[in-house]
């Protein structure tokens, strides 16, 4: 992990210093001022990320403006990604083609339509439909059930309380029988959460049969005490962490601790005794022991976490580091969905990928 964090950190370095030296050669004939220009607005923009997070848990994140620069230092993630990918494209054009300058130019124009895409699929969530049949019967007449499913809402300075209200609408307006919170529904702290009441949002929320979530990584980033004490106190949520939710008409939820907590249960020991006749849904923030679920007979699996990479191509990344980095995947009689999240940790962009809210119409055996 060490090792990886190096990495990174040296390609980030590297790509900000690709980029700027790549700026100035573009203005190189320009008035002096627009090179002390450039080189003003590149590196606030360099350092306002590290600021972000030197800050977050500050007085001065409270304040009006904090939001917008939040977003647009996030942003800069983003925007040295898409630069350095475009560049190197148009240096290695140059290589064949001499005559051509605007590389930059293009690089940048290219790069700002692309942020305008993924910053509006990102504030349009979808609906995923998805029909399960599920060869289980259920006592009474209840044979039939709509779950909405989200995760990954990463409430905080990103997600904060404007945006929560339209999720709230979001998910309500599906009219679920059970909600389903598969984990960082918190960002890294729950000091702006408290202070910007977003108790009074949650609480909004309606589902007859309940609200039920697991825990995140987020939560544990946060504060795990913190963030379970919070949520069970001030929200209608039921907080299940390696624990067990029996509903009226038999089904099982199941919350697994998030595998941040390297003694966390095992599926077997939570499912011991259970009657494995009627359904059982879990949620388990990461979908990591997939085949645990199908060993023990679970008809729904829900996990989050992946993002599906938020933007391309990370998520060929996240492809390759998970057996199912983003959808439904059917195996045996257990069905699998991995959600790319209703939210977003960072960058208010999704490009090649879509934020969501799953909707399940589950049907049962008569």
């Amino acid at each position: 992990m060490r090792a990886y964090f190096i990495l990174v950190l040296l390609a980030y370095i590297g790509g900000n210093v690709y980029i700027f030296v790549r700026g100035l050669q573009a203005i190189q004939h320009f008035p002096h001022i627009y090179k002390w220009l450039w080189g003003g607005l590149f590196w606030f923009s360099f350092l306002s990320f590290i600021l972000v997070f030197a800050l977050r848990n500050s007085r001065v994140a409270t304040t009006a403006g904090w939001h917008v620069f939040y977003e647009y230092s996030c942003s800069w993630l983003v925007i040295i990604l898409y630069m350095g990918l475009l560049l190197l494209f148009f240096d290695g054009f140059r290589l064949f083609n001499h005559s051509f300058h605007y590389g930059f130019v293009i690089s940048l124009i290219l790069t700002a339509c692309l942020l305008l895409y993924g910053h509006y699929r990102y504030q349009h969530p979808v609906n995923r439909i998805i029909n399960i049949d599920v060869n289980k019967s259920l006592p009474g007449r209840t044979q039939s059930l709509k779950v909405v499913a989200v995760s990954d809402i990463h409430l905080g300075t990103g997600t904060n309380k404007k945006r929560l209200q339209k999720y709230v609408r979001l998910i309500n307006a599906q009219n679920p029988d059970i909600i389903l919170i598969a984990g960082d529904l918190i960002d890294n702290s729950i000091t702006p959460v408290r202070r910007q009441r977003m108790e009074e949002e949650l609480r909004q929320l309606h589902a007859p049969f309940g609200i039920y979530m697991s825990p995140g990584n987020h939560e544990y980033i946060s504060g795990i005490a913190e963030s379970r004490e919070y949520i069970t106190g001030a929200t209608d949520i039921r907080f299940l962490c390696d624990s067990v939710a029996v509903l009226p008409n038999g089904i099982r939820i199941v919350g697994r601790d998030d595998v941040s907590n390297p003694s966390r249960k095992e599926l077997r020991a939570l499912l011991e005794g259970t009657d494995r006749s009627l359904p059982v849904i879990v949620l388990d923030h990461q979908p990591y022991q997939l085949k645990q679920a199908e060993a023990e007979g679970v008809d729904l699996l829900f996990c989050g976490h992946t993002h599906h990479g938020q933007v391309w191509p990370m998520s060929w990344i996240t492809e390759l580091l998970f057996d199912v980095g983003y959808g439904f995947e059917k195996r045996g009689n257990t069905s699998i969905y991995v959600s790319s999240g209703l939210s977003l940790w960072g960058p208010p962009f999704r490009i090649g990928t879509q934020s969501e809210l799953a909707v399940f119409n589950i049907r049962f055996k008569d």
